[in-house]
């Protein structure tokens, strides 16, 4: 199958409600031709309504949608051309996988030796060329993905939308089956939007992603911008995990309830009053407190250790708060165990603030 002609998503203004209960506020995104976007949020978020508005299967009450400046607010969803692949893969029982795939091109009443053609390339892309005469209960639960990403490919749609397709798989299938989905997507440079509540699946493929709450996008960005520099409190707790302490500013000075006093160095520039300070648990270094160094350094006591291979997650009492601290994992290196005493060491480079 050749590589599909890229297309620009623009979502402008767009509102919804249901009755009395607003899904979506004044929401505008502008998605790059061939991207790879996610739609990443919480349940209830709003997400997978803003999907199913592209794909035509709801209407909002305000706003457009286009695609290549065409507005496709009020075309019917069988005559936008976008291509959708749900969460179940909504395939026919009862059809074999040259059929299933085949659906969509029959509705279109092509002729046969095209639809035979379509097919067999859409197959072939996915990998399951030689199980056209099956039936999807005799498939994993990846082969009926590939089917049903197959069966949307096969239309050539301007524009593929993925509605959580990998929720129903078990952990290691959804890492190895998100990197081909991004392969396929590469390969055909089809404008992709993915909708999903995992915040790894979307940061590991993703282009850009939105992210939203309560019908609104707080942010858009690459992956490693809604990481590093998260522009609200939500997005520094959805995206990752973060240590949050509230406080106040006072003379360079940050007075904590729960952590208690210390003096800010002067890479932390910010005016006085209510802040809340960030930091990431890997930005941060333990050490015994005869050993430690920095500008931030806050004693502590280890209250729990959980080995997870790569690293080890400590959590931390300092004062009356919990911190959370992921140090590498070094053979041979000894650790710390719940009850040492440790002083935690805070890179101020890597410290965000967000107004209380």
């Amino acid at each position: 199958m050749d590589p599909l002609r890229k297309v620009r998503v623009n979502i402008s203004n767009v509102s919804m409600s249901y009755g009395q209960t607003p899904v979506l506020r004044d929401v505008s995104v502008n998605i790059e031709p061939g991207e790879f976007f996610a739609l990443l949020g919480p349940s209830g978020s709003g997400k997978s309504t803003l999907l199913r508005l592209i794909a035509g299967f709801n209407q909002s009450q305000s706003g457009t949608i286009a695609i290549d400046d065409e507005d496709i607010s009020r075309v019917p969803p069988w005559h936008r051309n976008i291509g959708m692949v749900f969460q179940n893969y909504a395939l026919w029982p009862h059809m074999t996988v040259n059929e299933n795939v085949a659906f969509g091109l029959v509705e279109r009443r092509l002729p046969r030796v095209t639809i035979t053609r379509k097919v067999a390339a859409a197959l072939e892309l996915v990998g399951l060329q030689e199980y056209g005469e099956r039936r999807p209960n005799q498939l994993s639960g990846g082969q009926q993905q590939r089917v049903a990403v197959a069966r949307t490919i096969a239309i050539e749609p301007k524009v593929l939308l993925l509605d959580e397709p990998l929720s129903n798989l078990d952990a290691k299938l959804r890492v190895h089956m998100r990197t081909e989905l991004l392969a396929l997507q590469r390969k055909l440079g089809i404008t992709t939007i993915f909708v999903t509540h995992d915040q790894e699946e979307a940061l590991s493929i993703s282009d850009r992603v939105a992210v939203l709450d309560q019908g609104v996008i707080q942010q858009v960005g690459t992956p490693m911008e809604l990481y590093d520099n998260p522009v609200n409190r939500f997005i520094a707790n959805f995206v990752g995990t973060i240590n949050l302490l509230p406080g106040e500013v006072r003379g360079g000075f940050f007075d904590s309830p729960d952590i208690g006093k210390f003096r800010l160095p002067a890479a932390i520039a910010v005016n006085d009053g209510k802040i809340e300070i960030a930091f990431r648990p890997h930005t941060l270094t333990l050490s015994s407190p005869d050993r430690s160094t920095g500008p931030i350094q806050l004693p502590g006591t280890v209250s729990e250790r959980e080995f997870l291979g790569e690293f080890v997650r400590y959590r931390v009492k300092v004062g009356t708060a919990e911190i959370v601290a992921d140090q590498p994992h070094l053979g041979g290196v000894p650790d710390f165990l719940p009850g040492h005493a440790v002083t935690v060491s805070i890179d101020p480079a890597q410290v965000r603030l967000f107004t209380a």
